[in-house]
């Protein structure tokens, strides 16, 4: 099968779809692989490497997109990109489609086959190619939260973890998920005072046994979320319903009640943000100011770290991939249903309910939309 691989064209976005080990793999079990010119540069992956794993270098994205099977990608397809996929042709990437009108209208127009990493499951309910991201960005959100508190970044100027004489800042994390755990392994280890809210009481439990007395365990329905957030320095919202738009968990009268200079790092903002004051922002200027706290709203924080990014996240959409080139699509899906739960927009079909709800479409179960 041709499988294309485009530079990624959103904003500071220096991932690339695979990696030049990647390619390799592809190139050998008889697959052709198409990399755009210098796509993985920003990422530490030269032309040169690609050639070597039997890529072809191809210029210009439209003739990516025009001659390959399968488009591989990192971020959803910006308007320009949307404009150039065909009928038929197979999209394998991040979509996050429920916080993203106009992108689902383009995809739903262009009857591509449409596979969002993100809600790919396991065979325990979790979200396998989801995880890495989320990885990255958990740990990502403390470092990032932690240089916003200074006081150049019109933070509250303290240092996460204190110092001798001086109390460490109070971190809220919102969601014990993938993101929780990582922004927590990041958290306790610059020794800041951590809290873990979440809503399963397993979950927390879980936690508690890996972290021990380095983080306080909190079960939402039984904390006065208000007060805790008044009270914390930086609050990291990893909060995360497979597929759907993420609840507005921290209102706008919770913001003006938080310390000035606090900071929020919404790690949610791919699918709308769980803080009411949130908007996506970029790399080149990730933050802004309501009610004097700072906001770090990123939409594609694994971005700022392209190679670590690009290689974890390839560990885990390989194996898809290579059904994907192998099978073909319809047999590839229809053997897994974990895979199959991916599909999210097909031939014109809206595929997945929670996308299909909040914007009013006839939503086709996969599973239909296949038979």
């Amino acid at each position: 099968m041709k499988i294309g691989v485009p530079k990624e064209i959103k904003p500071q976005e220096n991932r690339i779809g695979l990696t030049p080990d990647s390619v390799k793999t592809l190139t050998s079990n008889g697959h052709e692989v198409l990399v755009e010119n210098d796509g993985g540069f920003e990422a530490g992956f030269d032309n040169n490497q690609y050639k070597s794993a039997g890529a072809k270098i191809i210029d210009k994205a439209d003739d990516i997109f025009n001659d390959a099977e399968i488009i591989v990608k990192v971020k959803e397809p910006l308007s320009n990109e949307v404009k150039m996929l065909r009928e038929n042709q197979i999209v394998f990437t991040y979509l996050h489609l429920a916080a993203a009108k106009e992108l689902t209208k383009g995809l739903v127009d262009s009857k591509a086959v449409c596979i969002a990493y993100e809600t790919v499951t396991d065979n325990n309910g979790r979200l396998p190619l989801l995880a890495p991201m989320s990885a990255v960005a958990g740990r990502m959100s403390v470092q990032a939260g932690a240089h916003c508190l200074e006081k150049n970044q019109k933070g509250r100027g303290i240092l996460l973890g204190g110092a001798p004489g001086g109390e460490p800042a109070e971190v809220v994390i919102l969601g014990g998920g993938v993101v929780g755990e990582n922004a927590a392994i990041i958290a306790t280890g610059m020794r800041a005072k951590v809290h873990v809210v979440d809503k399963s009481e397993a979950r927390l439990k879980q936690l508690s046994e890996m972290f021990g007395d380095k983080i306080i365990p909190q079960l939402s329905d039984k904390t006065d979320l208000e007060k805790l957030i008044s009270e914390c320095d930086l609050l990291v919202g990893g909060v995360l319903i497979p597929g759907a738009e993420a609840p507005k968990l921290v209102t706008k009268n919770m913001i003006k009640n938080m310390k000035r200079g606090s900071v929020i790092v919404d790690v949610a903002i791919d699918q709308g943000g769980c803080v009411e004051t949130s908007k996506p922002t970029t790399h080149a200027e990730p933050t802004y100011i309501v009610d004097d706290i700072v906001h770090y709203c990123v939409a594609n924080m694994p971005g700022g770290v392209p190679r670590t990014s690009t290689i974890a996240l390839n560990n885990a959409t390989l194996p898809f991939l290579n059904r994907l080139a192998r099978d073909g699509y319809y047999k590839a899906l229809k053997d897994d249903p974990n895979f199959l739960a991916g599909l999210n927009v097909h031939k014109g079909e809206v595929t997945y309910k929670a996308v299909a709800d909040v914007f009013g479409y006839n939503y086709l179960s996969a599973g239909e939309a296949l038979n």
